[in-house]
């Protein structure tokens, strides 16, 4: 089964193959770097992450770019209101996105780009835009004209036509279905930085970076462009408008979406308080491999509710793949091969494949290893899972892992990883041969309150975490 998306452009499931060759062309509108990343953020950038392992794992090669929106209204806004220079007020929240980024174990695009390093892009293509007719000056800014863009709300799919000629907008955001001609030079103000440029000293507006820095680097059409459902308009429709106008060439063949995130059935807001950070969580007490399975168990394209009861759910269901995978490893197992445990993990494997491959279909590739983990953790119960198929079941889990990553655990201060766990059963069950009881009890109990549970078996001691 070859691998499909929804293509927002299209409003269509389609079949995806690179227009080039085996390389992915993708382009992800990155962080706004004024503040730090909430959840929501956050379920668009694990998205981001889960694609791009897909596509890997399909035998894809990734030319994957990211951008940092490091100069934009409300960084302005905040640097200005808070005395210090726009590059030093940036750095501190691109430093702790980058965190975030690795904490959540998201792997690194091939390029991530600063706005403020393309300035010089971003003023070649205005004035390309110049010269085709698709822009006007007012008061030392300049303006993309949508009207003269036949196409403008094909990504939305709103009917533009009886827009109000001539109405424009100088800020970086707007509201929704309010079609208006949209700044890409706007003139300084005040004391706000500035760059130089032949229509005069000012700075891009947000919708221009994207386009720029996305062509400077993966050319004039891409294969894949993801971001936030909330970019479809106007940010994603105008850098259609302004790129396609430029080149004279479909700007990205594939426009793919994340959905919201809601909290406890409510949209997050500021004035309700329920905005929580990856940090937050932490400290909270919660790991972040369970937000990163919270935020892949429902499928991207569907709205995602948050709640701490669902993030407590993701950890029990990371410890009970994690307690299969070292039964799996440390089993004594007889020699052999059954036969229907064989069958079984081919079956787990297809479901797996066949579900991703369905516009990453995640909350049915979950289901298919679970339940692959519920029949054979009986047939271990039952001494039918043999030597033979040991192999092919931690197989089936790396597969599994390469694009979920939840498996291996978090190291955190006060929580014992693996080894150390492994250690102290060792350590007791020497104390236990050598008749020094009250030490091996006293490890049983540290491990207990580690939450670490202990099963003497006939084939030796089992532990799994509570």
């Amino acid at each position: 089964m070859a691998l499909s998306l929804f293509n927002t452009l299209s409003l269509k499931v389609e079949p995806f193959t690179p227009s080039d060759g085996n390389t992915v062309r993708m382009y992800s509108c990155g962080p706004t770097v004024y503040n730090y990343a909430h959840i929501g953020n956050l379920r668009t950038f694990t998205f981001n992450d889960t694609l791009r392992r897909w596509l890997r794992y399909r035998g894809f090669v990734l030319n994957h770019v990211m951008n940092i929106t490091d100069v934009e209204d409300k960084i302005i806004r905040k640097s200005m209101e808070l005395g210090i220079p726009m590059g030093e007020y940036t750095s501190k929240y691109e430093k702790y996105f980058l965190e975030d980024m690795a904490t959540m174990r998201f792997e690194k695009p091939e390029q991530i780009v600063r706005a403020t390093e393309h300035i010089h892009e971003m003023v070649d293509l205005i004035e390309t835009l110049q010269s085709k007719g698709f822009t006007y000056d007012s008061d030392g800014s300049v303006y993309y004209r949508i009207s003269k863009f036949a196409e403008y709300g094909k990504l939305s799919h709103h009917d533009f036509s009886g827009i109000q000629a001539g109405a424009r907008v100088d800020n970086d955001e707007y509201e929704k279905d309010n079609a208006r001609d949209f700044v890409l030079w706007k003139a300084r103000k005040g004391e706000e930085p500035y760059w130089d440029a032949p229509f005069g000293a000012g700075r891009p507006g947000w919708h221009i970076e994207c386009s720029a820095m996305a062509m400077k680097y993966l050319g004039d059409t891409l294969d894949i462009h993801t971001g936030g459902v909330d970019l479809a308009f106007p940010h994603h429709e105008n850098e259609i408008a302004q790129s396609e106008a430029a080149s004279g060439k479909p700007f990205a063949r594939f426009w793919v979406h994340c959905e919201h995130l809601h909290v406890d059935m409510q949209k997050m807001s500021k004035s309700i308080g329920n905005i929580f950070t990856l940090r937050d969580l932490v400290e909270l007490g919660h790991t972040p491999e369970a937000l990163r399975l919270l935020l892949m168990s429902v499928p991207y394209r569907k709205k995602l509710n948050f709640t701490l009861d669902s993030l407590k759910g993701s950890q029990t269901s990371i410890d009970r793949l994690r307690n299969y995978k070292l039964r799996l490893e440390t089993a004594k197992l007889e020699e052999g091969t059954n036969e229907e445990i064989s069958k079984l993990c081919d079956l787990a494997l297809e479901k797996f494949e066949a579900s991703m491959d369905d516009d990453l279909n995640t909350a049915e590739a979950l289901a298919a290893i679970f339940e692959f983990v519920r029949e054979t953790n009986s047939l271990l119960d039952e001494d039918r899972f043999l030597e033979g198929n040991r192999a092919p079941a931690l197989e089936l889990l790396a597969r599994f892992d390469s694009v979920f990553d939840i498996l291996k655990l978090t190291e955190v201060e006060g929580k014992l990883g693996d080894d150390a766990i492994e250690a102290l059963i060792a350590e007791r069950s020497s104390a236990k041969k050598t008749k020094q009881f009250a030490r091996a009890d006293e490890i049983r109990n540290q491990l207990l309150d580690a939450g670490i549970i202990l099963e003497d078996t006939k084939d030796g001691v089992r532990w799994k975490r509570k």
